[in-house]
């Protein structure tokens, strides 16, 4: 599995529930605004989707209360792309997005990984 850069307003999702469960987070709740509780209810859409110790270890790191969640697409298509093996045209029906906003992302993802001790 390849690695990727995880942008810092990725890195504390991440860093809660690891890049899998931040890729569902991200692609479920991205773009809207989310309740985050350590004392989280069954009826809570997060815990719907995230199950309760994942919502209770997002308070837990970003605190309890309202968070704008962010889409993070080229993150996203770093993910589909390089830790999941998706093709260009995969990653566009996946994030509803164009080939050269992909490929956009996807460029910019790839210099970001660049070793300098190479």
């Amino acid at each position: 599995m390849a690695e990727i850069r995880v942008p810092a307003h990725v890195q504390p999702y991440v860093t809660a529930i690891g890049i899998e469960r931040t890729y569902t987070f991200l692609r479920a709740f991205g773009g809207s605004y989310v309740y985050l509780s350590e004392n989280p209810q069954d009826r809570s859409s997060v815990v719907k989707v995230m199950g309760a110790s994942d919502t209770i270890a997002l308070a837990r790191q970003l605190g309890s209360g309202n968070f704008c969640i962010p889409t993070a697409k080229p993150f996203i298509a770093a993910y589909l792309k390089y830790m999941k093996g998706l093709s260009n045209n995969e990653i566009c029906r996946e994030l509803l997005a164009t080939p050269p906003t992909v490929r956009k992302w996807l460029s910019t993802s790839e210099s970001l990984q660049l070793d300098l001790f190479a």
